[in-house]
């Protein structure tokens, strides 16, 4: 499996970015596909997680209605929608995958990582 993670950049606070991670190297059926986060100097942390073959989906508490993951079955890319940005959304944003198993929802037990994508939010 290989993920390919890009889109992120320098915004203002309030603004918006989308991040894609484009996946590869096998069927995603029965597999969920999740954006995580990292500042420097601390742990990285679950962002969203989406079922590839129902599109269910999980946040974190943080986003609080202000990001949407997303994914194109055909294009085998997943997407992380991100609105009125704060500057503590500042962070490296990582794309992981993992087959279906106890606690992905939770960020558990990925087994492959995309590398990572800055993202900069100025206040």
């Amino acid at each position: 499996v290989q993920l390919q993670a890009c889109g992120g950049g320098l915004v203002q606070a309030g603004g918006s970015l989308r991040l894609s991670c484009a996946a590869s190297g096998r069927s995603f059926s029965g597999y969920v596909m999740a954006w995580f986060r990292q500042e420097p100097g601390k742990e990285r942390e679950f962002v969203s997680v989406i079922y590839w073959s129902s599109g269910m989906t999980y946040y974190s508490d943080f986003v609080e209605g202000r990001f949407t993951i997303s994914r194109d079955n055909v294009a085998n890319t997943v997407y992380l929608q991100m609105n009125t940005l704060k500057p503590e959304d500042t962070a490296v944003y990582y794309c992981a995958a993992s087959p279906i198993k106890r606690g992905v929802q939770y960020g558990e037990g990925y087994d492959y990582w995309g590398q990572g994508t800055q993202v900069t939010v100025s206040s």
